[in-house]
């Protein structure tokens, strides 16, 4: 179960975690919000939500150590 980060409109990134394994052709995304509410997200598959680095890896001086590196892993780092 991966931890993904999906857009929002207040908190422009929210933190998720997938709770059923993705399948190609899918349509949907079934996650679970940090306040545990559950929500089918839509996905394309071509453009499938960022993934979440480890808590380890949280407040890291240097981003290259980071593994993964986008606008939302570095908004939250």
């Amino acid at each position: 179960y991966n931890r993904v980060w999906i857009p929002d409109n207040e908190a422009v990134w929210q933190s998720a975690e997938i709770t059923r394994n993705y399948k190609a052709g899918d349509c949907f995304l079934l996650v679970q919000l940090e306040d545990g509410t559950e929500l089918n997200y839509p996905v394309d598959p071509a453009a499938l939500p960022p993934l979440r680095n480890p808590d380890i890896l949280v407040g890291e001086n240097d981003l290259t150590a980071l593994s993964y590196l986008h606008e939302p892993a570095v908004l939250h780092n």
